[in-house]
């Protein structure tokens, strides 16, 4: 069966280092694991277009590198998405949208095993994670429990829910997405609004001392400082299509004006 790079640094208790990316181009996969900082890739495929072979290879690159996956899962198509994403590899599920302890117990449920002991809905499938004579056998249903289950903090209701949600069963992560927060109090998202950044450290902290680790978002690497004296130790590192956005249009600036001149 697959190895569970995220499981196992969590289970050890390590700190991670993780890259988000949109574009669902192995190389892209690769290049991040040729830097040798990277422990885990996560693909947004909420954010962007994919099919189902993009899965697949997606986890090939990343298992070329020994990095850990995680995907990025959004609400309406969740049974699927995240089923598929478990049969294509993926070490970790990011869910979105979740506002109550039921929401996250529902897609808990759908991709734990169904089996008496654990309660789930997902079946004895062959897929890449299991090959052809290991689906529904206890290497199988292993793997499955092992995948690491993260869910956003992104929504009033869940700030407001935080602890019932912290205590659910298979909740393995959490992550704080402040701009889905602020629209759902009717606000604009404002850098250093001190009132959204004591909502951060309250989701962090809270779930800190629940003993549910929590990640940080961050751009660039003086930004971890905050984070680690609130206790955080997980962190995912930038966007692909940002970082693009971010260079060409800060040197493309610098060429045009010497151009001008």
């Amino acid at each position: 069966m697959l190895k569970n790079t995220i499981r196992n640094s969590l289970n050890s208790d390590k700190p991670t280092l993780s890259t988000r990316v949109m574009i669902n181009c192995p190389s892209v996969v690769e290049a991040l694991g040729h830097t040798g900082t990277t422990d885990y890739v996560e693909f947004l495929a909420e954010y962007t277009a994919f099919n189902l072979s993009d899965l697949d290879n997606f986890c090939r690159a990343a298992e070329l590198h020994n990095m850990g996956s995680m995907i990025k899962i959004e609400p309406g198509i969740v049974a699927t998405t995240a089923q598929r994403a478990i049969g294509a590899g993926f070490n970790g599920l990011l869910f979105c949208d979740c506002r109550t302890a039921q929401d996250v117990q529902d897609n808990i449920r759908l991709v734990k095993p169904d089996h008496p002991e654990f309660g789930g809905l997902h079946g004895a499938i062959t897929r890449r994670n299991s090959y052809m004579s290991q689906s529904g056998s206890q290497a199988y249903i292993n793997n499955m429990n092992a995948v690491v289950l993260a869910f956003m903090i992104e929504k009033k209701e869940a700030v407001d829910n935080l602890d019932d949600i912290l205590a659910v069963p298979g909740v393995d992560m959490i992550q704080w997405g402040p701009s889905d927060y602020c629209m759902s109090i009717g606000r604009q998202k404002v850098a250093n609004d001190p009132d959204l950044l004591a909502v951060e450290k309250k989701v962090f902290t809270t779930a800190i001392r629940n003993g549910i680790p929590a990640r940080a978002e961050i751009e660039t690497a003086d930004q971890t400082k905050k984070y680690l004296d609130m206790g955080v130790r997980h962190f995912s590192l930038g966007i692909d299509l940002r970082i693009i956005h971010t260079f060409c249009k800060s040197e493309g600036e610098k060429i045009r004006k010497a151009l001008e001149d």
